[in-house]
């Protein structure tokens, strides 16, 4: 006897215990208008692919059905006897086999075309998502929970890769397996179907509600999973275990952490029990369903109201008939998930980003180098328009509106001039430079760069003209030279060091180990902040762009580190269009021109001498704030061990 919940049967009660499992989430969820529409749309290019993995599947549950009725024809033949009894056995035999190596074929077929559409769905979907994700604005990430984001691009994508292979094939072959079986169940003897189907109610009733159960479990473990991976992400980065080391109790830490780990330790046990026990009562039901058919038609054939090929017929049949019942009695379920998955991936994806390129977007002159700010105003977009409430995990949004950060701002910058932003915190100094680089876009007015409204220019061009230098640059996990190759990909050895020589960190590297292949470190930890500020600038002088900003660019950094910096700015400057935003006003002092913000708003504009005789905000700035750490920088005819390159150091951002 067959195993009474062999094929189809035990993948029926697996997807059965899967949808019970996700029922209460995709049973909230509201769908999107049009999400089936899209999602066939999306399956175009495979649908070629799609048509020959349904017809493997439709060819399969034909040989299942047909398999059980030929086993009841050699029964038969086998008790009626005479002289052709062996050949028809023979040949029955012998299709029986060719029928299993045909299911075999279809096995790999099915195989292969499910690999082929799932995988080349999830290369689509990640590649759309990682794409669009990429030129999302900067403050969709500063809102946006970042496991959130990667469950995006890993859960609901293979959720709705799922779509088109489990849960498609799973649909067609159940109802195909289940039309067949019980047409020929009915047509071979009704009343056995009848009394073994009698049996299912007992089985779906209590398996629904171990399948309550193992979603209530099944979640919490979800959240102590997401408690612990962020608990491990933030303890792992560098910064945290330095905090950690320097605040934290390791023995409270691994106590915390040990409880969690502890209750979904707890949780696997139970769910594994709970599991166990939906399988075994599904294998008991059909077990005792086949018993009954083996009874009832064991004495319809002793009365000679069957035969007795009839009645293993019927057992056989019986195995392939509740799997698919119990799968298809929650098809809706199964649907529904697939669904949710692709309506979560098109969410990101209909998050349109607010900084786009024009269709007609046209090329920034190179080296241009003008900079000029026409009537600028400037507020935050609010969270409805960057983000998404799931990926923040709040039940709405934020609409406020909030205040203007700028307030009409005009300045222009010549070639070669040097142009600093200073004022209180919070008047707008780093804002203004995040709009020459369109991290935003202005709300009024215009940022013109080289001529060209940077939002009628294209990204590349824009991108080749902007360098930015900030207090904490960022360096990538990768090595020195990959993370120079960043700013110019097709950049040679000898370049990457004629860069790190003018940063005034070639004697650095070149003494590591492993050079230019020697490994950053998370954000660049592996390296002091004076030397990643270096390679940092190393980065923007491979990258020659013709206007250089520098936001707070030797904050931090202790005075030997911030020397050395400077000289690496000398560099990065000489000839270039510069915008400096500074809290420190000794930074500033040979600027061409000094810029004093306000709530919003240019209050003061003009060299260092002129704004300090004019006694206003600029002046009470620097007498309170600044007047004790302004000591006169010494002066430095060469920067760096090249003798060809001497430039003068001006005394930028010392504390």
């Amino acid at each position: 006897m067959s195993h009474p919940m062999g094929g189809g049967g035990s993948m029926g009660g697996w997807h059965m215990l899967r949808s019970m499992r996700s029922h209460d989430e995709v049973t909230t969820h509201r769908l999107t208008r049009g999400t089936s529409r899209r999602i066939v749309a999306f399956a175009g290019p495979y649908r070629r692919d799609i048509a020959v993995f349904l017809v493997t599947v439709i060819l399969a549950a034909g040989i299942g059905v047909a398999t059980p009725v030929l086993a009841g024809d050699v029964i038969n033949t086998i008790s009626r006897g005479g002289p052709q009894a062996g050949s028809i056995i023979v040949r029955l035999a012998l299709f029986i086999a060719g029928l299993a190596v045909i299911d075999a074929l279809l096995s790999l077929a099915q195989r292969w075309y499910s690999a082929r559409i799932g995988e080349g769905i999830i290369l689509d979907l990640r590649t759309r998502v990682y794409d669009h994700v990429q030129r999302m604005p900067l403050q969709f990430f500063s809102r946006t929970q970042t496991g959130a984001l990667v469950s995006r691009l890993n859960n609901d994508v293979m959720g709705a890769q799922r779509a088109f292979t489990s849960t498609l094939s799973g649909v067609v072959s159940n109802i195909i397996q289940l039309v067949l079986t019980a047409a020929v169940m009915f047509t071979l003897s009704w009343q056995i179907t009848a009394l073994s189907l009698v049996l299912l109610p007992i089985f779906i009733i209590p398996a629904r509600r171990v399948g309550r159960r193992l979603a209530e479990i099944t979640k919490e473990s979800y959240d102590l999973d997401a408690k612990m991976n962020a608990t491990m992400t933030e303890r792992f980065g560098v910064a945290g275990a330095l905090l950690v080391k320097l605040f934290g109790r390791p023995d409270v830490e691994a106590r915390r952490f040990a409880q969690r780990a502890e209750r979904v330790r707890d949780i696997g046990i139970q769910s594994a029990m709970y599991s166990r026990t939906f399988f075994v009562a599904m294998l008991l039901v059909a077990s005792l369903a086949q018993a009954l058919t083996y009874g009832l038609g064991g004495w319809l054939a002793v009365n000679g109201n069957v035969s007795a090929g009839t009645v293993v017929t019927l057992a056989l049949l019986l195995t392939r008939l509740y799997g698919p019942l119990t799968a298809l009695s929650n098809v809706r379920v199964d649907v529904m998930s697939a669904l949710v998955s692709f309506d979560r991936v098109f969410e990101v994806l209909d998050l349109n980003p607010t900084i786009a390129e024009k269709p007609d977007a046209v090329a920034i002159p190179r080296s241009a180098g003008r900079l000029e700010f026409r009537d600028v105003r400037f507020r935050y977009p609010t969270a409805d328009e960057v983000s998404l409430a799931s990926l923040e995990d709040v039940a709405t949004l934020d609409r406020t509106i909030t205040e203007p950060v700028l307030r009409g701002v005009s300045f222009t910058v010549e070639p070669g001039q040097m142009v600093a932003l200073v004022g209180p915190s919070g008047a707008g100094k780093s804002t203004t430079s995040m709009l020459v680089s369109r991290v935003y876009d202005v709300t009024e007015g215009e940022v013109r760069v080289g001529g060209v409204d940077v939002r009628d220019a294209t990204l590349e061009s824009l991108r080749d003209e902007i360098g930015v230098v900030t207090q904490d640059s960022h360096l990538f996990h990768e090595t020195i030279a990959e993370n120079l190759r960043y700013a110019k990909p097709d950049a040679t050895d000898e370049e990457l060091w004629i860069a790190l020589r003018g940063a005034q960190v070639e004697e650095l590297v070149r003494d590591l180990p492993d050079g230019l292949d020697t490994m950053v470190g998370e954000r660049g930890y592996r390296f002091s902040g004076g030397e990643k500020q270096r390679i940092a600038i190393a980065r923007l002088l491979l990258k020659a762009p013709s206007i250089v900003i520098l936001d707070e660019a030797t904050a931090h950094l202790d005075s030997e580190s911030e020397a050395a910096v400077q000289r690496a700015l000398a560099v990065a400057l000489n000839g270039r269009t510069a915008l400096v935003i500074a809290h420190r006003l000794s930074t500033v002092r040979e600027a061409d021109q000094i810029l004093v913000l306000d709530r919003g708003r240019i209050v003061e504009r003009g060299r260092h001498e002129e704004l300090v005789a004019q006694n206003g905000l600029y002046a009470e700035l620097y007498r309170t704030q600044f007047a004790v750490a302004d000591s006169p920088a010494p002066h430095v005819d060469s920067v760096g061990p090249d003798p060809m390159i001497t430039v003068p150091l001006r005394d930028y951002d010392r504390p």
